[in-house]
This record gives C-alpha cells, structure tokens and sequence, in this order.
C-alpha cells in the first residue's frame, strides 16, 4: 500500500514537472537526418541509390530502423519532454515524415507538419514538425535562393516561420536552413553559399525594418563554419554580444564540439543565430547556455581509424551500419 502510495505521488510529481516545463520553456531541435528517403522511385529526383536495388540496398527494413533512430534523438534531446518545434533536412518528402510521426514512439505526441518539394536535385528538403497544443503557427512559406542573374538556384529553400509563443503575444520567427554544400570542393561552392547567406539576410532585414526588436531563430546545416565568409559577411553573424538592435549573434561561434567529423577534424557546420531581440527580451529569452549541441552517447562510436570518437552513421561508405547520423542535432531553449 505503502509503495503504491508513493508510485502514485512519484507519477504526480513527473507529471506536474512535465507541465510546468512546457509552459515555461520552448525547446527547438535542428537535426540533419542524413538521408532520410523512402524506399519508392520518383523519376523526379535523383534517388536510384536508395531503392532496395540501388547501391546502397535501401529497403524498408533499414528505413523503419533509420526512423526509429530519429525518434529516439528527438525523444531524448531536451531532457523531460520532446521538443516543441523540429526542423530537419535531407529528408525525401512528407511521406517519410508522416511514417516518422506515426509509426514510431512521437505518435504519443501532436506532432503537425510543415513541408514543401524542394527544386534540389536530389530531392532532400527542409521541413519542421511542431507540437501544436504548444506553440501556435501563424504563417509560413519557403524562400528560393537565386544566383547573381537573379534565377532560383537547383538547391534546398529556406524555409520560415511564425509562431506564437504560450501564454502571450510573443512571436518567434524561425529560419530553417541547408545550404549548399562543399561537394565540389570549398572554393569552388563558396559563391552558393554566399548567395543563400544574402538571401537570408535580405528576409532578416524585412522583418528587423518593421521591428527592430524582433525574436528571431536561424537554424540549419550551413557547410560552413561559424567564421567562414558566408556567415560574417554574408549573413552578417556577430561572434560578440555587444549588439546593436536589430544585429544577429551566432551562439555555436565558441562551441569546442563540432557537429560533423571528416578524418580527424570535427567542424561546426549546424549552428544557431539569433537576434538581439530575443538575447534582450525580458520574456521568452536565450542565452549561449541555452544553445547546444546534443551530445547523446548513442550517437558516437570509437573511431579506429582517426582516435577518439566519430558518429555513428546509417552509412559508411556504402557498408550499412543502421546508425543514426553524419551530423550531431543541436538544440535551442527558449525561456519564459
């Protein structure tokens, strides 16, 4: 009696702590999910390697394991409750969102979904899926990166956002990103990603001349580090708190963990900027504390090869490993 007795107060008190943490903390996870396609061909898009008999034998085995993996990180990043918004990249379609969100263990949760066919080559979009009995969406559309001549760009869109945040008239307008890529080499793609960094910041301009204090998150996988070209010229990102209204502060600019490892070096390509706005704000607020990356000791395995750690990868090569990710998630907490 005694021990049901304390089960029944344990329960509770999770409980309470649950609803007292979604009211007063809004949590938002980026996570590149490296590969995300269905199993089914789409002679739109450039996805013969992952068909059951393409290169990498992707059939619907590994993928119901790949979603699984997913769900677990989402799940566990933030501690007592999953995250309110997540954006993710490199996924084929809704489809494989909507198996994410249904047949996993996030079908607990009211998950809705925000996505859109990208004109990308090989079909990987950006997208999000927020909770929505805890964040309010109000608008979103996607934004297509044009070259110099002023034409759309065979890349991923950026992709923004409102929300209204619980119990107030804050509003968070997020930026979800994935930015060209350094395939082809570094220099030879530096101009594809300046572009998209000018392309964003135009968009962040529009909303800082209506409202210089605006509450603004950028997110995503930019294949460039925090001092790269792209992100202080470009995009404009301070690496400093000294702001004037209106100015963007990269928080990942001190990270000592990187979120991608080629060899031996680890890089910070997934970052999180934000405007003065919400550093200053006096409700729904962030700090660097509160911008991380997630460093879940399932998502590492020994690296033999190079020391140390490395990530546990669906891939090596074209060896299935069934692991989770090329890119480690991070994370942004969002105060009351």
């Amino acid at each position: 009696m005694c021990r049901f007795f304390l089960a029944s107060l344990f329960i509770l008190f999770y409980a309470e702590l649950l609803a007292q943490t979604s009211t007063q903390e809004i949590n938002i996870l980026f996570y590149n999910a490296e590969n995300l396609f269905d199993t089914d061909d789409d002679p739109l898009k450039n996805d013969d390697e992952f068909l059951p008999d393409g290169d990498r034998r992707w059939n619907s085995y590994r993928l119901k394991q790949k979603l699984n993996r997913l769900s677990k990180v989402i799940l566990n990043c933030a501690g007592f409750v999953p995250p309110d918004i997540v954006g993710v990249c490199e996924v084929e379609n809704r489809i494989v969102l909507e198996q994410l969100l249904a047949n996993t263990p996030l079908n607990r949760y009211n998950y809705s979904i925000i996505h859109k066919d990208s004109p990308d080559e090989r079909g990987i979009d950006v997208a999000l899926f927020f909770r929505d009995d805890q964040v309010t969406p109000l608008t979103y559309h996607y934004v297509p990166i044009l070259d110099k001549n002023c034409q759309v760009e065979e890349t991923r869109e950026i992709l923004y956002a409102s929300f209204l945040c619980a119990e107030g008239q804050d509003t968070l307008h997020l930026f979800f990103n994935h930015w060209p890529s350094r395939y082809k080499g570094q220099t030879a793609t530096e101009q594809d990603r300046m572009q998209a960094a000018i392309t964003l910041r135009k968009e962040v301009d529009r909303l800082i001349v209506v409202n210089s204090k605006v509450k603004i998150v950028i997110m995503g996988d930019f294949n460039d580090q925090p001092r790269n070209n792209s992100l202080i010229r470009g995009l404009q990102a301070r690496e400093n708190d000294n702001l004037d209204h209106g100015e963007l502060l990269n928080l990942s600019a001190g990270w000592k963990q990187g979120t991608i490892k080629y060899r031996q070096t680890w890089s910070v390509f997934d970052q999180i900027i934000v405007s003065d706005g919400l550093l200053q704000a006096k409700s729904w607020n962030t700090s660097y504390s509160g911008a991380s990356t997630v460093t879940l000791p399932f998502l590492f395995v020994e690296d033999a090869k190079y020391k140390g750690k490395k990530l546990f990868r669906t891939y090596n090569g074209f060896s299935y490993q069934g692991g989770f990710s090329d890119h480690l998630p991070i994370l942004l907490k969002i105060k009351k």
